[in-house]
């Protein structure tokens, strides 16, 4: 078994390029970036403004933690849509499966645990 080492969530924020504009079709890799293996998944830091793509994980419940900043997340909850306005020191736990995606009109630094694999869908999921 690896040691498990403290890890620097200010230096994994400043390793980001801020991404002002995200879009469904951005990558993850031009706003996010991997801090810490964690079980199937990982510890994920991100700072970005914009719109996310619906996604879902499939292998477990995500965390997501508002660092800075605020969003708005949605929960496809029953085929209805649940939305959540998160600031500074607020986090939500989205459970095993359910669809979410982000409005963030501006910058916000998040993290999350999320497991892996993730599905991703521009289209809301029916």
């Amino acid at each position: 078994m690896d040691v498990p080492t403290p890890r620097s969530l200010d230096e994994a924020f400043a390793g980001l390029q801020f991404r002002p504009d995200r879009t469904p079709e951005t990558a993850d890799g031009e706003f996010a970036a991997l801090v810490a293996p964690c079980g199937d998944g990982g510890v994920f830091v991100a700072h970005y403004a914009g719109n996310s793509e619906w996604e879902r994980h499939r292998m477990g419940d995500e965390v997501v933690a508002v660092v800075e900043g605020t969003t708005t997340m949605f929960l496809l909850v029953d085929g209805e849509e649940v939305s959540h306005t998160m600031g500074a020191g607020e986090l939500i736990v989205v459970p095993q499966g359910t669809w979410h995606r982000f409005e963030t009109p501006d910058a916000v630094k998040v993290v999350t645990l999320t497991p892996q694999p993730t599905d991703h869908r521009v289209d809301r999921p029916v």
